[in-house]
């Protein structure tokens, strides 16, 4: 059994937007949200870092309601995010859909907000954790308060392969809706990891920027941390359309696979397979119509590594693509990259705009596809892809043409 797959409502919250139009004005226009925080505990700990975090939108979470305004950071962007995508979609979620109604919330860490509260009150202060702790740490926190919130009551659960869990979320999903286990889902992927704990760890790794985040440009030294949420409203076709539904765009692929390799060095075969993949039952008769949201984390070895992959999947065809990085102005979100973007990517698609890759100073040699380099390109596409390749070698691909 296998049938289409249609996008029929977004939803996101970043840190040059915390809703799909606000941050589709961001990407558009080149915003920047990363810029250097300071992180505290106590008189003795303190670290400054660059990061891209989501300000201003505290009143909004607490207004969630009781349960959510309790849990942690990550379920309440879930949350948020998951609202928006339900509320574009017209999805009602009555006793009839319910059981056919799936939730799959990604996240690579989970409760971090949480974790380090708890051990901050145990270690210094000789407090115990809140009751709640465990209820906010676990990774399937956001699914199932968006299951919970909705009424959904078909397949729910988290998935976490670090910063491929909000594609293999959305991919997964699609396939549940494909095979006739659901007929419509909530898909995507959270992260708020924004901590003092988090922000150590990552700093120990030595891929941090020291400034700012600048993929495939020459002078990139590392990766910068945010947060975000993205959520898609998923739905077999022929119901999509029967009830008169919106629809942005088909699920017309996903890949996914591991380089059963290395746990840090990505490597080429298995992103270029990935892709490969996703695009099984695409006919691409003009690379000018794609347009690739690419992983672009600006790190000395990701970037060249996936224009080889790129370059190995498109052939000639590769100069004629538009590939750009989102990430050079909302941050690697990690978990939540594949779910936010998703979102821009879905986008690009149907405003047919390919956002810029930003901070982009000088071309490397390695690095020698069309980046969109600090401006936004028009273009009318008929094909966007979102690339998500995570450490352990875990790489998925989402394929969206317009419908």
């Amino acid at each position: 059994m296998s049938r289409q797959v249609v996008v029929t409502g977004m939803g996101v919250v970043s840190p040059i937007g915390a809703d799909v139009k606000s941050y589709w004005d961001g990407l558009s226009a080149g915003r920047c949200g990363i810029r250097k925080r300071e992180f505290v505990v106590g008189d003795e700990l303190s670290i400054t870092v660059p990061c891209a975090p989501i300000d201003g939108i505290e009143d909004r979470l607490a207004a969630q309601g009781r349960d959510t305004a309790r849990a942690d950071r990550v379920s309440q962007l879930a949350v948020a995010a998951g609202d928006e995508a339900l509320a574009a979609s017209s999805l009602e979620i009555d006793a009839a859909l319910a059981p056919r109604a799936a939730c799959i919330i990604g996240t690579g860490i989970g409760g971090q907000t949480t974790f380090d509260q708890s051990y901050i009150g145990m270690l210094k202060k000789g407090r115990r954790p809140h009751p709640l702790s465990i209820l906010r740490i676990i990774p399937n926190a956001p699914a199932s308060h968006m299951s919970i919130r909705y009424g959904m009551k078909g397949p729910a659960f988290a998935i976490s392969s670090a910063c491929a869990s909000g594609a293999h979320a959305i991919g997964v999903a699609a396939d549940l809706i494909r095979n006739g286990a659901a007929d419509v889902a909530l898909a995507g992927a959270s992260e708020a990891i924004l901590t003092y704990g988090a922000m150590e760890a990552w700093r120990a790794m030595h891929i941090l920027a020291d400034e700012t985040c600048r993929p495939f440009s020459k002078n990139r030294n590392g990766l910068v941390i945010g947060e975000g949420a993205g959520v898609l409203a998923l739905e077999e076709e022929t119901r999509a359309r029967a009830r008169g539904a919106p629809i942005l765009a088909r699920v017309a692929g996903f890949g996914m696979n591991a380089d059963g390799k290395d746990m840090i060095n990505p490597a080429m075969e298995g992103a270029a397979a990935a892709m490969r993949a996703a695009l099984d039952r695409v006919r691409i008769d003009d690379p000018d119509t794609v347009y690739i949201n690419a992983h672009g984390t600006g790190t000395l070895m990701n970037d060249p590594t996936e224009t080889a992959a790129i370059r190995a999947v498109f052939g000639a065809g590769a100069d004629r693509l538009i590939v750009s990085s989102t990430k050079s102005m909302h941050g690697h979100l990690l978990g939540a990259a594949g779910g936010v973007e998703a979102v821009a990517a879905l986008l690009a698609l149907g405003e047919g705009v390919a956002p810029p890759t930003i901070n982009y100073d000088e071309p490397d040699p390695k690095c020698d596809l069309d980046y969109a380099p600090n401006e936004a390109v028009a273009r009318p596409f008929r094909l966007a892809l979102s690339n998500s390749f995570a450490f352990g070698g875990l790489n998925a691909v989402l394929a969206f043409e317009k419908a």
